[in-house]
């Protein structure tokens, strides 16, 4: 027998969710469990083929694939170019990237 591939999915998206919550509340306090819970995380979404929501991608990093958190290791910026956009700088690698905003 074995776990059918729908209750699979939903603990291990649960499972992902209570790490990636733990690892945003230590972030400021212990950086190194921080990523470790994280680390965690994207191990569980990649070994199972389930894809991370995306209020869990944007905690890493596009380029380094690093945890990061807004304030600590991350600066979030809103843009004032005609295109409105916030931009995340990765404070580990400098990678810039952006998130167009809606009109």
């Amino acid at each position: 027998m074995g776990i059918v591939k729908p209750y699979l999915k939903k603990i291990v998206l649960e499972r992902m969710q209570i790490l990636i919550d733990n690892a945003v509340s230590n972030a400021k306090n212990n950086p190194i469990l921080s990523e470790r819970q994280a680390m965690l995380a994207r191990r569980l979404s990649s070994r199972h083929k389930i894809r991370m929501p995306y209020n869990m991608r944007i905690l890493f990093c596009k380029k380094c694939k690093s945890f990061i958190t807004p304030g600590t290791s991350s600066r979030i910026r809103v843009g004032r170019a005609p295109v409105r956009a916030i931009r995340v700088s990765c404070c580990l690698c400098g990678h810039i990237y952006r998130k167009i905003l809606p009109k």
